[in-house]
C-alpha cells in the first residue's frame, strides 16, 4: 500500500522529527505504472463555485449514464413492493414494455426541451467540448446520412456533445439534417433511463433502427454510430488512438443499401478523459466476460470529488469533434439492393500463392 505523502529523511529538524512533503510530479513520474495509480493528488481547495458547478454537472451526467437505469430499476421495484400507488406503477412498465416498446427502432421521441437543459451547457463547458466542421463540408437535405464516430473511448463523451443536445453548434452547422444517437438496446428497457434516452434523440442501434432513418424519404436525418462500440472501450488509454473495424461493415451495407452517404467523425482527445488498469489477468477476465454482457466492464480511472487520481469522473480534458466530409456511394436507394458476398477467383498457375482480396458486388 502506498501513501499519498511522501515520508522523507531530511536533515534533523530542531525536534528531531523527519520533514514530510507532498510528492512532486517528478516523484510521481520515479514510480511504476502500477504504484504510480495509488498516490493521491489533491484537489485544490481555492477554486470558484462556478468550477465546483460544472465538476457536479459532470458528476451528475455520469450517473445518469452509468447507474440511471439501475436507479430507476430499484425505484419501480420499491413503488410495486412498499407503496399503494404500485397500480400506477403496473401501468407504467406495462407501457414501456408492451405499447411503447418498439419507439427506439421508429425513430424515438426526442424533446427539445431536455436537449436544451442548462445542464448540458455546464457539462460542455467542464471539459471544454468542440464541435468544429472543416471547410467545405455540406449536407444535402434531400439525403440522410450516417455519421460514423471514432474513437469510443470509455464513454462517446464528444459523440453525445457534438449531436445530443443544443448547446454544440450542431443546428448552426447543419440545420437541415436531425440527428439520432444510436446506442444500446437495453438503455431503452429500463424504466425512467429510457426517457431520457428518448427525449435526448437516441434510438436503437439495432439495424432495423437505423434502416428505419436512412429510409426516410423525405431526407434530412442523420444516424448517428460510434463503430468500435464496447470492444474499443477495452483499448482506451491517455494518448492512444486505437480503433475496432474488425467484423464491423453492417453498417457499410446499411449505408449501400440506402444510397446514404458515410460521414466520418472523430473525436480528438477522447480518450483522454479516463485511463484504466492494464494488468494481464484483468484483461484476460475482461475479454472472457464481454462475451457475455453488452458493455465493457472496465475499471475506468478518473478523478473523483475531492481528489484528481482515481474516480469515476471524467478529467476536465479538452475534446474536439470534427465532422469531416462525406463519403458518397452510387447505389440506387431501392429496397432490393442486396449485397452479396462473392469468393475471390482462382489465381492463375503463374501467380504462385498470391491472394487476391474478396470483393464485393452490388445485385438488383
Amino acid at each position: 500500500m502506498i501513501l499519498s505523502l511522501l515520508i522523507t529523511q531530511r536533515a534533523p529538524s530542531t525536534k528531531g522529527m523527519p520533514a514530510i512533503h507532498l510528492p512532486s510530479r517528478s516523484d510521481r513520474d520515479r514510480l511504476s505504472p502500477y504504484m504510480r495509480n495509488f498516490c493521491i493528488k489533491l484537489a485544490p481547495l481555492n477554486v470558484s463555485f462556478r468550477t465546483r458547478l460544472l465538476s457536479l454537472a459532470a458528476l451528475a451526467w455520469i450517473f445518469c449514464i452509468i447507474l440511471g437505469g439501475g436507479i430507476g430499476s430499484l425505484f419501480a421495484l420499491y413503488v410495486i413492493l412498499y407503496t399503494r400507488y404500485w397500480w400506477v406503477m403496473a401501468v407504467y412498465l406495462m407501457w414501456i414494455w408492451v405499447i411503447d416498446r418498439d419507439i427506439a427502432e421508429r425513430g424515438g421521441r426526442r424533446s427539445r426541451w431536455v436537449r436544451s437543459w442548462i445542464w448540458w451547457k455546464w457539462l460542455q463547458e467542464y471539459f471544454p467540448l468542440k464541435l468544429v466542421k472543416l471547410p467545405g463540408v455540406e449536407l444535402d437535405p434531400k439525403k440522410n446520412y450516417l455519421l460514423c464516430g471514432f474513437p469510443h473511448g470509455m464513454l462517446p463523451t464528444g459523440a453525445f456533445n457534438a449531436f445530443v443536445y443544443e448547446h454544440s453548434g450542431y443546428n448552426t452547422y447543419f440545420p437541415h439534417h436531425i440527428p439520432y444517437g444510436a446506442t444500446l438496446a437495453p438503455q431503452f428497457i429500463l424504466p425512467f433511463g429510457r426517457e431520457l434516452n428518448l427525449s435526448l434523440g437516441g434510438i436503437s442501434v439495432s439495424a432495423k433502427s437505423i434502416e428505419y432513418i436512412l429510409s426516410r424519404p423525405e431526407g434530412g436525418h442523420a444516424c448517428v454510430i460510434v463503430v468500435g462500440g464496447a470492444q474499443e472501450a477495452l483499448y482506451c488509454k491517455p494518448s492512444t488512438n486505437k480503433v475496432v473495424l474488425k467484423n464491423r461493415k453492417g453498417f457499410v451495407r446499411l449505408a449501400l443499401r440506402h444510397g446514404a452517404p458515410l460521414v466520418p467523425v472523430y473525436s480528438f482527445g477522447e480518450t483522454d478523459l479516463y485511463d484504466q488498469l492494464d494488468w494481464p489477468f484483468l484483461r484476460r477476465f475482461q475479454e472472457k466476460l464481454r462475451k457475455w454482457i453488452p458493455i465493457s466492464p472496465i475499471v475506468p480511472i478518473g478523478r473523483g470529488i475531492f481528489q484528481d487520481s482515481f474516480g469515476i469522473i471524467p478529467r476536465n480534458r479538452p475534446v474536439t469533434t470534427v465532422e469531416c466530409s462525406s463519403l458518397d456511394n452510387t447505389a440506387p436507394q431501392k429496397k432490393n439492393v442486396k449485397i452479396q458476398r462473392v469468393d475471390p477467383p482462382t489465381p492463375p498457375p503463374f501467380l504462385g500463392s498470391l491472394k487476391l482480396n474478396m470483393t464485393i458486388k452490388k445485385i438488383n
